[in-house]
């Protein structure tokens, strides 16, 4: 099985960028707000951790059928960077699905950009051959929740790890 790579999305106001380990100072002040973690948990790394953890991202996963796909939210018109898109896709039992996450920092909230970067992944997920585009979703996390919605997902009466399972089915 091939495996996919991320390539550069552009939405309106957003150029979704594959991430690079040196991202990692940039994004370390991006994330820096403890509210983040809220309903993910942990705390905000240094950008020394953080370009670690770039490292193990950037150099794929260890299982050959899946990809790490992570990308870099750019805010177009103010040349910064806004946050993270991810994909991890790998092998189901109805072809390849997707597991997507979405941050934006604090800063930028509440402008549409998580929206629109999900809605770019989705759509550029569509074009790969992918089947299904699920997310996990904290059921208090309302503006995950109306990210997911926005980017066609729908939530099931299916749990993992105390979040609700999104799902969307790509139609070819």
């Amino acid at each position: 099985m091939s495996t996919l790579a991320a390539q550069a999305i552009s939405t309106r106001r957003l150029d979704l960028l594959p991430l690079h380990v040196k991202h990692a100072e940039e994004m370390a002040a991006v994330l820096s707000d403890p509210a983040l973690h809220t309903f993910i948990g942990g705390t905000p790394d240094t950008p020394q951790a953080l370009r670690s953890r770039y490292q193990r991202m950037t150099a794929g996963s260890p299982a050959p059928a899946v990809s790490w796909l992570n990308w870099v939210i750019r805010l177009r018109d103010e040349s910064s960077l806004t946050g993270t898109v991810q994909a991890t896709v790998g092998p189901s039992g109805h072809g390849l699905i997707a597991e997507i996450a979405w941050v934006v920092g604090t800063p930028w909230q509440g402008r549409g950009i998580a929206t629109e970067a999900a809605r770019g992944l989705v759509d550029w997920l569509s074009r790969q051959p992918v089947q299904t585009v699920i997310a996990h979703i904290h059921p208090e996390h309302r503006a995950s929740a109306a990210v997911a919605t926005a980017a066609g997902l729908t939530p099931t009466d299916e749990w993992h790890e105390g979040e609700i399972r999104w799902h969307r089915s790509i139609r070819r």
